[in-house]
């Protein structure tokens, strides 16, 4: 049996641990209460996991049935995308809940299936005068370059002429200002309002602000054109989860204050608008990452991701988390207790604390990519990831007991460490190119890293506990892994790393100066890139990556003296 002062510092240990999550996990204010009521309208796709229109996969009619019974009592409509692809059935079983509809025909490049769009459109929006309400010719296909605005306005005629609801086109605000025609040829303004997706990304704090602003601005456009022409704020949200852009920061409580600001402002003013959306659509996350599949007020699983009432947990699932970290901690103390009384209390506390860190950081690892996994390859990816981590932290872990225990270094040891962190490298070097190039939708991997990076501190802190003197030589690869491994490559780890961090830094700012109202609101290198860099540099997530980055090539810069090898 372990001894006392064993047992007071995991009780120690577990309490601190216990009050820090307890404390950083109380549920926040996330704005005004929603008033009581349902919501005016939803975006609704009703695309469970396994299903996709990429891959032809359409939903199912009970799936239909069993999401609209859900959202009878949430929403006044629903608006829905496309009249084809497994969603005919949605105007009678609408009815069927009492639900109206805002009825899309997705608009692409090919005639044929546009064409398919329109008819199934007219034929429905026609069939079911009671339920279809409103109808939307098309989907920003001015924003994706689909076709050109008089091709599109083409469309718009021929429902308008075919129909008797009102007819709209439903695009990014920015694109009615680009095409003023576009105003008289529909007789409701739709327009997308994304404060996360603005070239100029807004906070959460500035978002209603920001919505009276376009909402205004396009009235005054609207005007000139068409007086009085209603406007519906077509697609309005936040996302829950996902990639940090500039000032607008992902969350479940973020999300929560978007939405519940957003339904006070147009309480206040008003205004006709139509949430994105009911569900997390899973399908979405291979063209727009983990950000493009959580906008949802119900996960993929048709659970609420957050009230409308009342305060908002970030992670509800918290103290289940500390319970399985705890319990893995728990069997890693079991396997060392007969040797931990050897360490002196310094030493005994710093083991149990980097092994209750290894445990945190690979139970959050765990629970943040299989939430975020939505298909077999992506789940694939998360089981070798997670027990990629789980190895190296046990190697970690017991390098850590060693060097505590003033063992001599073991050359397998170094080896399996040495060849551990390489390939976190290079995964590492793979991710920050990906962010570098085209990061748009990719994640920072912060979580993925947590592991080899707390590793690197761990193993300092150690020897400087062992050697009670911390110098340069202290923080080499192979003097903290004790194996003498050190190759004359070793520094072009760093240099690799380093590198990444500076391009990651310089596409990121790159990738604002591209946006085409960034340019419209800045025009010239000297007026932008000030906004630009204030936008890269304020992201907490791209720093935390950086700080990544320069933690995995800290070992990598500093000579141990040892003999060097080919």
């Amino acid at each position: 049996m372990p001894s006392i002062r064993v047992l007071l510092c995991l009780i120690l240990i577990f309490l601190v641990h216990g009050s820090f999550d307890w404390l950083s996990n109380q549920p926040r204010e996330a704005g005004t209460d929603v008033p009581s009521g349902k919501l005016m309208s939803l975006s609704f796709a009703p695309f469970r996991e396994g299903f996709s229109p990429l891959l032809e996969k359409f939903p199912l009619t009970e799936h239909i049935d069993e999401d609209l019974r859900l959202l009878a009592d949430k929403t006044e409509s629903i608006r829905t995308y496309s009249s084809l692809g497994g969603q005919q059935p949605t105007p009678d079983l609408a009815r069927k809940y009492g639900l109206k509809m805002i009825q899309g025909a997705w608009l692409g490049y090919g005639y044929k299936d546009n064409t398919n769009e329109v008819n199934a459109l007219i034929k429905s929006a026609n069939e079911n005068p009671d339920v279809v309400k409103r109808v939307i010719v098309g989907n920003e296909v001015l924003l994706r370059g689909d076709m050109d605005v008089d091709r599109l306005i083409g469309y718009i005629r021929e429902v308008k002429k075919a129909v008797k609801q009102p007819v709209s086109y439903a695009d990014v605000w920015s694109m009615y200002m680009k095409y003023p025609k576009l105003i008289n040829e529909v007789d409701f303004i739709t327009i997308h309002i994304l404060p996360y997706w603005e070239d100029e990304p807004i906070s959460v704090e500035n978002a209603s602000q920001h919505l009276e602003k376009i909402v205004k601005q396009v009235e005054d456009e609207a005007r000139g054109v068409a007086p009085g022409k209603p406007i519906l704020i077509g697609e309005s949200g936040w996302p829950s989860a996902g990639r940090q852009r500039g000032m607008a920061i992902p969350g479940v409580v973020n999300e929560a204050k978007f939405i519940r600001g957003m339904i006070q402002v147009a309480n206040r003013h008003g205004f006709d608008y139509n949430i994105v959306e009911a569900f997390n659509q899973p399908w979405k996350s291979e063209l727009e990452g983990v950000v493009g599949a959580n906008w949802g007020l119900f996960s993929a699983n048709r659970e609420p991701v957050f009230p409308l009432t009342g305060p908002v947990y970030e992670s509800p699932n918290w103290s289940m988390r500390f319970a399985i970290a705890t319990l893995i901690w728990i069997l890693i103390t079991a396997g060392y207790y007969k040797k931990l009384e050897l360490l002196s209390l310094i030493r005994l506390l710093a083991f149990l604390a980097l092994a209750q860190v290894f445990s945190v950081c690979l139970v959050g690892l765990a629970d943040f990519l299989w939430y975020t996994s939505y298909s077999t390859w992506q789940r694939l990816y998360t089981a070798v990831l997670v027990m990629a981590n789980a190895g190296l932290g046990a190697l970690l872990i017991r390098r850590n007991f060693n060097i505590l225990s003033d063992k001599p270094g073991s050359v397998r040891l170094a080896t399996a460490l040495r060849t551990g962190y390489l390939l976190f490298i290079v995964l590492a070097l793979f991710k920050t190119y990906g962010l570098t190039v085209n990061g748009r939708y990719l994640s920072f991997p912060i979580e993925q890293f947590t592991i080899p990076v707390f590793g690197i501190f761990g193993l300092i802190l150690c020897e400087g506990l062992r050697t009670h003197n911390l110098h340069s030589q202290t923080f080499a690869f192979d003097q903290l892994t004790g194996g003498n491994l050190r190759s004359r490559h070793d520094r072009l780890f760093a240099y690799f790393l380093n590198f990444s961090a500076v391009a990651l830094v310089l596409g990121e700012t790159k990738a604002f100066m591209d946006g085409r109202d960034f340019i419209q609101a800045h025009p010239g290198f000297s007026e932008g890139i000030p906004f630009a860099l204030r936008y890269t540099l304020y992201n907490q997530q791209l720093l935390g990556w950086l700080a990544c980055l320069v933690v995995l090539s800290l070992p990598f810069w500093t000579n141990s003296g040892q003999k060097q090898h080919p």
